[in-house]
């Protein structure tokens, strides 16, 4: 098997070949075990979401940021509830600023058909 191939003169060692795919396999298993895992929670609103709903659903954001889930925050809009676009655009604003010591915005609210959706990192501790 060759070590270092580009060393004057080339490095060279004698081994079992499948032990060696054993265990760079088993290498390359334990580095994807250690990588951490994004978890994404999503939370749905409406456009019309009342104070009470709201503040329950912001309680939920603030759990899942201090867990260290991203947020995805989307309010839906149903039927002839399309004409009220700025106020999905001005509920996910209120959300992004009342999170901000908890999490940082990653996209802005964007229209994508239907769903105005906006992502939240958590901060780092």
């Amino acid at each position: 098997m060759e070590i270092s191939p580009n060393a004057k003169p080339p490095v060279c060692k004698i081994l079992d070949y499948k032990k060696f795919l054993f265990e760079q396999r088993r290498r390359e298993k334990e580095i994807k075990s250690r990588a951490s895992k994004v978890v994404v929670k999503e939370i749905r609103f409406g456009p019309n979401t009342d104070e009470h709903d709201y503040e329950f659903k912001k309680k939920h954001a603030i759990k899942f940021l201090n867990e260290g889930a991203k947020i995805k925050a989307f309010v839906f809009f149903k039927g002839r509830s399309i004409m009220f676009k700025d106020k999905g655009h001005i509920l996910l604003l209120r959300l992004a600023q009342e999170l901000e010591e908890y999490g940082k915005i990653e996209k802005m609210p964007e229209l994508e058909g239907k769903r105005m959706t906006m992502i939240i990192n958590p901060k780092k501790n």
